[in-house]
């Protein structure tokens, strides 16, 4: 039986719900895969740390973060910072889930950055390292012989970085397009219906999908920086959130919302990437007029949608019908940690 050491950077929500699902399919992990996941720390920024290089009892760690405190199940001195905990810990891979910084990254970005330095495997969930600085985490990865792995980064685990991966060898990705912000679809569809956009925002907060201050949403934030992690990852281009051409919703009224229907049209927050004939790129977000029988139109609430191009086959579209949950993300990051259990040699 093999085994794969891991160290753990955030108990939050997906954190959480990652740990739960290691514990409750284990046996079948190791029925499946023949690897043993072993957690030999934990660090969270507000609840403490704890490391012990013979593996952790997840659900005794689950109970020591809701107390406040998991130093008490550590082995050794815990570190009050993430990147010394990286040096520390012995680990195989290091999973990152800790909060999502869109304007630098940090400090998730330091702690990817050091874990392949460190000659770790990265798997992530957090969108700021990859939007940010793709480009220097692939080629220290790349330089290590370790996987950077973020299926969870988009789209909630839907395994479309995987099935580009495997599934379009030697294509390439001309462009995509898309809605891949559930807030901002939810409030459009909510004022279609009738609500103002404030009612729509807090019937979205109501729920859990909005953020208490939902700018980072409804003004376009969140979509450019996932199609600066497509654009970078698929299409080799090195954009930042602030090259995306944004503009959000705030702008969209009920008003306009009614008269779109009355044109037998959807206001849609479309997110594209297109690469140009001179070989340079375009990318934007912005809302769209698309016709009802377009699937962007057809894509309502909190669904997700994601259309690929590439020079192989016919564009390709994905969608996600269920509303996301932190179990959805938590089961995209245990997909790339047992890809790394079965490939621990990248490809590709």
């Amino acid at each position: 039986m093999n085994e794969l050491r891991i160290a753990l950077i955030g108990l939050g929500a997906v954190g959480r719900a990652w740990a739960r699902l290691v514990t409750e399919r284990a046996e079948r992990i190791r029925r499946l895969y023949g690897v043993h996941l072993v957690v030999t720390g934990v660090f969270t920024a507000r609840h403490g740390a704890a490391i012990d290089p013979r593996g952790l009892d997840l659900a005794e760690a689950l109970r020591a973060y809701a107390a406040g405190d998991l130093k008490a199940l550590s082995a050794q001195p815990t570190p009050t910072d993430g990147v010394s905990f990286v040096d520390l810990c012995p680990a195989d891979v290091l999973v990152e889930l800790s909060v999502l910084n869109p304007q630098t990254g940090q400090p998730a970005l330091d702690y990817v950055r050091r874990a392949l330095q460190r000659g770790l495997h990265v798997v992530t969930a957090n969108k700021g390292p990859i939007a940010l600085a793709y480009r220097e985490l692939r080629a220290l990865a790349r330089a290590q012989n370790r996987w950077l792995l973020f299926e969870s980064s988009v789209m909630d685990g839907i395994p479309i970085f995987s099935m580009v991966r495997w599934g379009l060898p030697a294509a390439e990705i001309r462009g995509f397009y898309g809605i891949l912000n559930s807030t901002t679809n939810l409030v459009l569809t909510l004022m279609e219906q009738g609500a103002s956009m404030e009612e729509a925002i807090r019937q979205a907060q109501a729920i859990g999908i909005a953020e208490a201050d939902p700018s980072h949403d409804i003004d376009g934030w969140d979509a450019a920086v996932k199609v600066c992690i497509l654009a970078n990852v698929w299409m080799d281009a090195d954009l930042k959130p602030t090259d995306v051409d944004r503009t959000g919703i705030r702008g969209v009224s009920p008003a306009d919302l009614r008269a779109a229907l009355d044109r037998g049209h959807r206001i849609k927050l479309v997110c594209r990437a297109q690469r140009r004939p001179d070989g340079t790129l375009q990318a934007s977000v912005r809302p769209e007029e698309v016709p009802f029988y377009d699937p962007l139109a057809q894509t309502k609430e909190t669904e997700a949608f994601l259309c690929i191009e590439s020079d192989s086959i016919a564009p390709l579209a994905l969608v996600e019908r269920a509303r996301a949950t932190p179990e959805h993300t938590a089961y995209g990051v245990l997909a790339d940690v047992l890809q790394i259990a079965r490939l621990p040699n990248p490809v590709g």
